[in-house]
């Protein structure tokens, strides 16, 4: 146990618990100890053991009755510490990280990694990088782990990323890395942690840490709950996105600000490959197109209403509010008929097997919008898929196949969208998905680690006439403000083999 010194002594006197707390400052004093600082239940705990300054002034101080001490959220430890040291408060800090041994293989990193990790360093070692997919965030990070050389702890959203990442540090440093998650139960000196097991292990294990890494960053906030970055003492915190959040506030509170950003076309051609970007036009047939009218129409019927009845409300309130009629849910049920036509209709069948027929043998991801579809493909073509359903086990054999040369086809709604370390795919066909610009540039981000001579390929299947048209053009805009130049003038195949137009 040690006590940082200064030159007054700060007297507090209570005469209750809870109480109003007199301060005085006097006259310097011979070295003691005059206030502890200790981790308890993912807060901290400031107890005086003989004088201090009073709490309650501290933002953040809670009292507790039981425990007859202040409490502050164990996030605040840097500035709980400067604060008290701004006040002359001679303190015991028992909140000490332990410092990692052992040495580090890691390759060499490229410009642009070592950069952002010179401008995380520079700021204090908070802040987020935001890199596209692809070019390597996951090994600047385990170099700032080990020039920080502190215990450290990674949250990840996903049992594959928890996987994936654990592979890749103990591929650089010589002992067991810690899991909690995917029925793993074992904290090490550095430890990968889903969110989900992260929320309910961070209040018995937020002292351990001087380093939290957060992997996808943009989910600070929702997927990945503020509390457990709150839980955390660590001082030094890395967030990793390819797609920083549009209001960063809640990132930026627990997280930092970005530290250092490059984009997609700043890096292409060097930290990312060259790629080509096709959009398929798809034909509905004449039964299909009957169907989606006949659909859309009944939908927006009762959608159209609200929208004007209710200006500014979300989907959820109108999902509520049409649950409570009849027409209401009339209405969802065509909803989700239509989008569930779209999603793989006769022409994405053929236009599908088309591609993978002329790319027989390329490493090619599948991307769908849901895992309905993902199965069904799976099963029509014997393909491989890779849901959250899929254990460990599974994984790992189908990823090492598709590395391997052995298997050449993955197909995935979700999993394969974030984080995914598949280095050598050459391909990507998006059969289906939302408007949302951001998990459209992580899907590109899939296939765009760079390899000699390497050109990807992207290919959309868009069918014509229906909501999927305006889906792509905002997706297209995403691309353009993130800095995406891909060459879009390359083959533009339909799916029966002739020239189609590009949407």
């Amino acid at each position: 146990m040690s006590c940082v010194v200064h030159q007054h002594d700060l007297r507090v006197s209570a005469a209750a618990a809870g109480s109003s707390v007199a301060v005085r400052i006097g006259t310097p004093v011979a070295v003691h100890v005059l206030m502890r600082i200790r981790f308890d239940r993912g807060t901290l705990v400031l107890e005086a053991e003989h004088a201090g300054e009073d709490p309650r002034r501290i933002p953040g101080a809670t009292w507790d009755d039981q425990l007859l001490a202040w409490r502050f959220p164990a996030e605040d430890h840097t500035r709980l510490i400067g604060r008290l040291a701004d006040q002359g408060v001679r303190i015991t800090d028992e909140t000490r990280p332990p410092r990692l041994a052992g040495s580090w293989q890691l390759p060499p990193l490229r410009w642009y990694q070592q950069e952002a990790l010179e401008h995380w360093e520079s700021r204090g070692g908070r802040g987020v990088l935001a890199l596209p997919t692809g070019s390597g965030k996951t090994l600047t990070a385990i170099a700032a782990i080990a020039k920080l050389g502190v215990a450290t702890l990674v949250l990840v959203p996903t049992r594959v990323l928890l996987d994936q990442w654990a592979r890749s540090l103990a591929a650089c440093w010589p002992h067991p890395i810690g899991r909690l998650g995917d029925g793993d139960h074992q904290v090490l000196p550095i430890t990968v942690a889903t969110y989900a097991s992260a929320v309910a292990w961070a209040p018995r294990i937020g002292d351990r840490f001087g380093l939290v890494v957060v992997d996808e960053a943009h989910h600070v906030g929702a997927w990945c709950a503020s509390e457990i970055l709150e839980m955390l003492v660590a001082p030094a915190r890395l967030g990793l996105t390819a797609t920083p959040p549009e209001d960063p506030a809640t990132l930026i509170r627990h997280v930092g600000p970005i530290a250092y950003s490059r984009r997609i076309d700043e890096l292409t051609g060097d930290g990312l490959s060259e790629y080509d970007l096709i959009t398929i036009p798809i034909p509905l047939t004449r039964a299909e197109r009957t169907r989606y009218r006949e659909d859309r129409a009944k939908f927006s019927s009762v959608y159209a209403p609200f929208q004007r009845d209710s200006a500014g409300a979300s989907w959820s309130e109108f999902v509520r509010a049409a649950r409570q009629t009849r027409s209401g849910r009339e209405a969802l049920a065509a909803w989700r008929s239509y989008r569930a036509l779209l999603a793989y209709p006769e022409g994405k069948r053929t236009a599908l097997r088309e591609l993978l027929a002329r790319h027989r043998g390329q490493r090619t991801l599948v991307f769908t919008s849901d895992n309905a579809t993902a199965y069904a493909i799976a099963r029509e073509l014997l393909v491989m898929p890779i849901t959250h359903e899929i254990s460990r086990a599974e994984r790992t054999l189908a990823l090492g196949r598709f590395r391997s040369g052995e298997i050449s086809v993955l197909v995935s709604s979700q999993v394969l969208d974030e984080g995914l370390d598949v280095p050598d795919a050459d391909i990507a066909i998006v059969v289906g998905g939302s408007a949302s610009k951001r998990r459209h540039i992580q899907r590109i981000g899939r296939v765009l680690r760079p390899r000699e001579a390497k050109r990807a390929r992207v290919y959309e299947l868009a069918v014509e006439e229906t909501t999927e048209v305006g889906y792509v053009k905002r997706r297209r805009e995403g691309l353009v403000e993130d800095g995406a130049r891909p060459r879009s003038d390359g083959p533009r195949i339909s799916p029966l083999g002739e020239l189609g137009g590009v949407l």
